[in-house]
């Protein structure tokens, strides 16, 4: 396995596991990590079974990935909207109370 696939199975196992314990910050890393390690193996995909492999696994992740923060921004939508709604029906009391 040539070092820039390794670069890709390490770096996709990162971001699997920040995705795991939801570490936006590290996910927000990983991603710039994945894309030089997806250029660099571009550059000389020597073997090109093992870097379609990790291709592979890493399309899955990002699908994963993109699931995931489609929902975290549903649920902080909806928080967000409980929060506003808390916040006129307090304007309301403070008027009438």
């Amino acid at each position: 396995m040539t070092t820039s696939v390794q670069r890709l199975q390490d770096t996709g196992t990162a971001l699997r596991d920040a995705l795991a314990s939801r570490d936006w910050a590290a996910i927000a890393e990983l991603d710039v990590q994945c894309r030089q390690a997806i250029d660099e193996s571009m550059i000389d995909p020597a073997d090109e079974i093992a870097l379609r492999a990790r291709m592979q696994e890493l399309l899955d992740l990002y699908r994963e990935l993109v699931t995931l923060c489609q929902s975290e921004q549903q649920r902080l939508a909806g928080e967000l909207v409980q929060l506003n709604q808390a916040q006129q029906g307090a304007k309301v009391y403070q008027l009438f109370g």
